[in-house]
């Protein structure tokens, strides 16, 4: 494993390695306190960033590594200098860079033209991250969480190809839920559906709501993503009937609800069902540090 840029590139037993070191780390912090002694990460940020940032920032002290936080004032990454100029010139002083970009096409290029590890912290494309985060939190409810059925209900998006690619390879089943012409994109199912026959997960695609029912959680996500100038009023009613409120839980069966965050409340989610007792998200949240410490471990193992 030299990178991280996509669930995609791990394999079964990567995932799996990577879910039990996250759980290792976080029940017992102190045995890692030096793992990277005299490693410094820099993040490279071109979106506005809450949890990523923070949890990346904090969980890099926690392993003993130095973080520099450097955001893009100038805009996208390539339009001062090169991507390529940026990486190599990055990888004199680092030991690692972690990128949050527009497009995914940068993260390739950093990974690329520079000469150490780099994590993929959100492209328009993937949110690798993320999905090990939620996948943790599954695991955390779930002894064996290939047996884990997930929904996801709204927008089809970066978060929702993650999660299709952990659900696949670590032979879960994973319904996907949204209006006619929000599904993700074509490429990404066609590679998500290959590797479910290879390890035996089951993704189903569908605008059929009451495709909910028999599931053990539910996800969502915003249905406008960061950056998307599309306002709420284009779409509302549309999506109306994929807002995820008690009814909904209730018609699916589920037990557990989750979200990246941020969230709109009142829009795709409901207080009652982001502040009730199954709500996952500030586990999921934390998960986050643990998550991408056990990549920074793996990578400078």
């Amino acid at each position: 494993m030299k990178h991280l840029l996509s669930i995609k590139d791990l394999t079964q037993q990567q995932l799996l390695d990577l879910i039990a070191l996250a759980k290792t780390i976080k029940a017992n912090p102190a045995e890692y306190r030096h793992a990277l002694d005299g490693k410094s990460v820099v993040m490279l940020f071109e979106k506005p960033s809450l949890r990523t940032r923070v949890s990346f920032d904090i969980g890099i002290n926690k392993l003993g590594g130095h973080c520099l936080y450097l955001d893009q004032q100038n805009g996208e990454l390539g339009k001062r200098e090169s991507v390529a100029d940026f990486a190599s010139n990055l990888s004199c002083w680092a030991d690692a860079i972690v990128a949050r970009t527009y497009s995914h096409t940068t993260i390739e290029q950093l990974a690329e033209f520079g000469s150490v590890p780099v994590i993929n912290a959100l492209s328009d494309l993937y949110h690798p991250c993320q999905a090990l985060a939620d996948f943790l939190t599954l695991a955390e409810q779930f002894e064996d969480v290939s047996k884990a059925k997930l929904a996801y209900v709204g927008d089809g998006n970066n978060v929702t190809n993650s999660l299709m690619y952990c659900a696949a390879i670590l032979g879960a089943t994973m319904t996907v839920i949204c209006p006619a012409g929000h599904f993700p994109d074509g490429y990404v199912v066609a590679e998500v559906q290959e590797l479910a026959k290879r390890y035996g997960g089951k993704i189903v695609l569908t605008s059929d709501i009451d495709a909910i029912e028999g599931h053990d959680a539910i996800y969502t996500d915003t249905w406008i993503s960061m950056g998307d100038p599309t306002p709420l009023s284009d779409i509302k009613a549309k999506f109306a009937p994929y807002q995820v409120n008690k009814a909904l839980m209730a018609k699916a069966g589920a037990n557990f609800f989750m979200h990246c965050l941020p969230a709109h409340r009142g829009v795709e989610v409901t207080d009652e069902v982001m502040d009730g007792a199954g709500s996952l998200i500030l586990q999921q949240a934390e998960n986050r540090m643990h998550a991408q410490n056990a990549v920074l471990v793996t990578l400078f193992s």
